[in-house]
């Protein structure tokens, strides 16, 4: 169960946070269900590999921000940078370091090929200006973005998010500029087809039904594409998927969006997971990893036809380009770079994947393991009970031991190591992952209490 320091501190806070009428409705509905609620934390300190809960319990950090602290909790020196900016400028807009990072942030798009940079604060707000700025400087009307894609919960956002049908419920009448078209996700085939050939039936959803049977080829200004369905559940789809969309957008006069808010900046052991494929799309999205985990720090990258002069495009805020974000970004790219951590995020999803490979013929429960670099997802098999409840008592059973990943609408866990996590750490939360996995294996969902949370360290 929760601790009652922890749940104490929840119950505090649901007379004045969003949902907190619907949380105890929701947990008595689990619970005639035969499943326990979920297991929660509320973190205290935060520190490189680990997180702090309110009792003190010491617990490797798999959630990571929720993918936005790559070189793990309070940096020290990503800390120190925005202190100095902090003190040094404030708040202002045209302040010295915006030009220094937007040489830099060019340098580093693939193959070079974006200079133009639009500072913006989140990565929604950064999703929504990379579309707009495509349908002005196309003078067209329509994007087309994937089933079960998530680029953010703003009311523009959640129009090009296709994350599941409630996402977007009462905003359907809003939805007419967004296509939405299939993504091919390794484990939802149509009946009789391989992987392969449902990626080819999505490629061919996109080229050619949709130009004949939903909207005219030429008022679409372009196709925003996540290279992996991160929130969708860690999907990665085949390597060629990425690129044959590049080719298709070059064929129709498309521009090609790449969101890489979750997936950029080293998260898949590569700068940009396009780069896995060898592509430059027209549109890069970037945020989460340029803050350092630190300061909100967004925006995207744009050839200088798209971003160059286009008036209509208008984005950016107030907050947008921070000097404590620029700061935190600057610095975040020179410890990337100066640390080779690239190398360290690749040598640490090679050893990932030797321990959880065989997961799949090890255990019932589990379906299938996902990664592309540090981007890792364990799918649950939903023929055994309900496979939400599956992924949640292995989750909650992590926790317990001591390892914190993230189970929320799909049967899976996601693990977002940093990039550069102590070896021995992953070592540890991996094997807290397949113990919790052997736990549920043998006596299925968590029905009733948890067994005491232990006190103390947990790990290392």
């Amino acid at each position: 169960m929760t601790s009652d320091k922890t749940q104490k501190f929840l119950e505090r806070g649901l007379p004045f946070l969003r949902e907190g009428s619907r949380y105890q409705a929701e947990k008595q509905k689990s619970i005639q269900k035969g499943f326990q609620s979920p297991l929660q934390i509320i973190v205290d300190r935060a520190e490189g590999d680990f997180v702090y809960d309110l009792d003190g319990r010491k617990i490797i950090d798999f959630q990571n921000g929720w993918a936005t602290n790559p070189l793990g909790n309070c940096h020290p020196e990503v800390l120190e940078a925005v202190r100095d900016a902090h003190e040094r400028y404030g708040f202002h807009w045209e302040h010295s370091l915006r030009i220094p990072l937007a040489e830099k942030l060019a340098s580093i798009t693939p193959g070079a090929a974006l200079p133009r940079f639009s500072f913006e604060v989140s990565g929604t707000e950064a999703a929504e200006s990379a579309v707009h700025a495509a349908l002005c400087h196309m003078k067209r009307r329509y994007v087309i973005a994937f089933a079960s894609s998530f680029h953010g919960e703003s009311l523009g956002a959640k129009l090009l998010s296709a994350y599941d049908s409630d996402n977007y419920r009462y905003l359907e009448a809003w939805t007419g500029g967004v296509i939405r078209t299939p993504f091919p996700h390794s484990e939802e085939l149509p009946p009789g087809m391989s992987q392969s050939e449902y990626t080819d039936q999505c490629l061919w959803h996109l080229e050619h039904y949709i130009p004949r049977y939903v909207m005219s080829a030429d008022n679409i200004a372009g196709v925003l594409v996540e290279p992996a369905l991160a929130e969708g559940g860690n999907w990665v789809p085949d390597i060629r998927f990425i690129k044959e969309i590049r080719d298709i957008c070059d064929r129709n006069d498309w521009l090609m969006i790449a969101d890489e808010v979750l997936t950029g900046v080293g998260r898949t052991g590569a700068m940009w997971a396009v780069e896995h494929s060898s592509v430059v799309p027209d549109i890069l999205v970037m945020g989460k990893h340029l803050s350092g985990g630190i300061e909100s720090f967004a925006g995207f990258s744009a050839k200088d036809e798209i971003l160059g002069d286009n008036p209509r495009a208008s984005g950016g805020s107030t907050f947008a380009g921070t000097p404590a974000g620029c700061a935190a970004a600057l610095k975040t790219l020179e410890v990337i770079e100066r640390d080779k951590i690239l190398d360290q995020a690749q040598r640490l999803s090679d050893v990932a994947r030797d321990i959880t490979d065989s997961w799949p013929s090890d255990y019932d429960i589990v379906s299938e393991i996902r990664g592309l670099g540090l981007l890792l997802g364990v799918s649950f098999n939903t023929a055994h009970h309900e496979g939400i409840h599956v992924a949640r008592s292995v989750r909650d059973e992590m926790l317990r031991l001591g390892a914190w990943g993230i189970c929320d609408f799909q049967p899976q866990v996601r693990l977002y190591p940093a990039l550069n996590m102590d070896e021995q750490v992953l070592l540890e939360g991996l094997n807290m992952m397949k113990q919790a996995i052997e736990v549920v294996e043998r006596d299925g969902p968590v029905i009733g209490d948890y067994p005491p949370i232990p006190s103390g360290n947990v790990g290392f």
